[in-house]
């Protein structure tokens, strides 16, 4: 069928394009701001202006028609160019813009508001920085975000990665209570006979406390009877006296100092790789990604 509608408008064909990248309204929704109502309603208008259908939707999936592949895989790269001509002569005249969708842990996003945010937005008022904050690692491409932060052993071989900050390690902490009824234990088999607070990880599984002294490397999966997901809690739980806690140095810092919280095993808590900002290497990198990296590179003063 022929359409009288008029001609697709780079709105029309940007809507097309996240939902099929993402395979989803949903994410495509949220990515572009926008509800599913007004996206679907856009995408539809899409369909009748071209006279041909471009996807196939079911209540739970999304896919392409053998149309809709075709002018996704034309339209890619097309875009692409737009985008880079359009960031290029935005970087040319120092002004950078759009949004930046960065998805990181807690400490991570705590590190970037404590360091680079505030210079990097003073800078750059241009650019909308949306930091996502989730436990469990993603797929930074397939969810839509630009870039990602993470512990430097986290980070997935395929990424390109730019140190943020030192190494860090994770400390067994207890309080001075604790200690004075059950005595710290001297190597980390003794937990065995501890109480141990222990940690879920976003996938569900509860996480193996990992030491390491010279050559010899342990994993154990240490007894307790409270498990908790946040590294805050666990600091605030081992404080008041309910046993043993894991967690990175970060957390746990301000109550060892204040002597709410005694380091055990110390000689068995070596230092990894810090935390890494990563992206695609095999993507353009929007103009917005390029200054943040520039200022992580600058150590920010």
């Amino acid at each position: 069928m022929k359409s009288s509608i008029g001609s697709p408008t780079l709105k029309d064909l940007y809507a097309f394009m996240a939902v099929a990248e993402h395979r989803s309204f949903r994410r495509a929704s949220e990515l572009l701001g926008v509800t599913r109502s007004s996206l679907s309603h856009t995408v539809r208008n899409l369909e009748e202006k071209l006279g041909t259908r471009l996807l196939h939707r079911t209540t739970r999936s999304v896919s392409l028609t053998h149309t809709g592949e075709q002018l996704f895989a034309r339209l890619d790269p097309l875009l692409s160019n737009l985008n880079q001509l359009l960031e290029g002569v935005a970087d040319a005249h120092g002004r950078p813009t759009g949004t930046l969708r960065i998805n990181a842990s807690e400490v991570a996003i705590s590190l970037l508001i404590e360091t680079l945010v505030p210079k990097f937005l003073a800078r750059y008022p241009g650019v909308e920085l949306d930091l996502v904050e989730q436990g469990q690692l993603v797929d930074i491409v397939g969810q839509g975000f630009d870039a990602g932060v993470r512990l430097g052993e986290a980070v997935p071989k395929d990424m390109v990665a730019v140190r943020l900050g030192p190494d860090v390690r994770f400390l067994t902490v207890a309080s001075p209570g604790y200690l004075r009824v059950h005595p710290a234990p001297e190597t980390p088999d003794g937990l065995a006979v501890h109480m141990c607070i222990r940690q879920r990880l976003p996938s569900g599984k509860r996480y193996r406390w990992e030491f390491r002294k010279h050559d010899q490397e342990i994993a154990l999966d240490v007894p307790g009877t409270l498990t908790l997901d946040n590294n805050q809690l666990m600091v605030e739980a081992a404080a008041a006296g309910v046993g043993i806690a894991y967690v990175l140095e970060a957390y746990a810092r301000p109550a060892i100092d204040e002597g709410k919280l005694i380091v055990v095993l110390e000689d068995w808590c070596p230092y990894i790789s810090g935390l890494s900002l990563y992206f695609p290497h095999n993507r353009h990198v929007p103009v917005g990604l390029r200054a943040f990296i520039d200022m992580v590179k600058e150590g920010v003063d």
